[in-house]
C-alpha cells in the first residue's frame, strides 16, 4: 500500500470479510481476529484483484517496509532525509543495513538505491507534468545536489532529458507498484 486510497481499499475488503482492523498503515495491517487458512486465502484473492497481497513471512514484510519508507520519503515533504539512506532505513527497520540490502536485492530485481532512484525519478516526472516548479526547484525539493545532477540521473534512468520528457505527449508516468 502506498497511498491513502490503498488503505481505504484494504479497509473496505476487511469489512467485507467481517474483520476489524486495529490499524491499517502503509504496508501493514493488524486485525483483531485470527484467520483460518481458507479465510486468509479468500482475503488474499480479493486483495490480489486490487494489486495487493498478504505477506506472511518476515522477509517479505521487511522488503515491503523498505519500499514504503522510500515511497513515503520521496512523496512527503515532511520526510526530508537528514542522514544517508542506509542509516535512515536501518534506523527505521531496526536491523543492520547490510542484511536489509542483501534481502532486498535477493527478493527483487533491483537494489535499494536503484529503487530509491526510480522512485525519485517518478516523482520528478510527476512534478514536470504538473509544470508548477522549474528544474532547480524540483532538484532542491528532492535533495539533489543540483539541477544538472538531477538531469544526469533522469537521463540515466529514462534515457531522456527532463526537457525532452516535458515535450512528450504520450503516457509519461508509471504506477508506483510497477517500479
Amino acid at each position: 500500500m502506498v497511498c491513502n486510497r490503498c488503505k481505504m481499499v484494504v479497509k473496505s475488503e476487511l469489512v467485507k470479510f467481517g474483520l476489524h482492523a486495529i490499524y491499517v498503515t502503509l504496508g501493514e495491517v493488524e486485525i483483531s481476529e485470527d484467520l483460518d487458512r481458507q479465510k486468509q486465502e479468500n482475503l488474499n484473492s480479493n486483495l490480489l484483484a486490487f494489486g495487493f497481497e498478504l505477506l506472511d513471512d518476515r522477509k517479505s514484510r521487511v522488503i515491503e517496509k523498505v519500499k514504503n519508507l522510500i515511497v513515503d520519503l520521496v512523496h512527503s515533504k515532511d520526510n526530508e532525509l537528514k542522514t544517508n539512506l542506509s542509516q535512515y532505513i536501518a534506523a527505521q527497520i531496526g536491523q543492520d543495513y547490510t542484511y536489509i540490502s542483501n534481502l532486498f536485492s535477493q527478493h527483487g530485481s533491483t537494489t535499494i538505491e536503484q529503487y530509491y532512484a526510480s522512485q525519485k525519478i517518478e516523482r520528478v516526472k510527476e512534478l514536470i507534468v504538473y509544470n508548477e516548479l522549474n528544474l532547480n526547484e524540483i532538484a532542491d525539493m528532492l535533495n539533489y545536489s543540483s539541477a544538472s545532477h538531477l538531469t544526469r540521473q533522469f537521463k540515466k534512468v529514462t534515457g531522456l532529458t527532463p526537457t525532452f520528457f516535458k515535450s512528450l505527449k504520450e503516457e509519461k508516468r508509471h504506477p508506483l507498484e510497477n517500479l
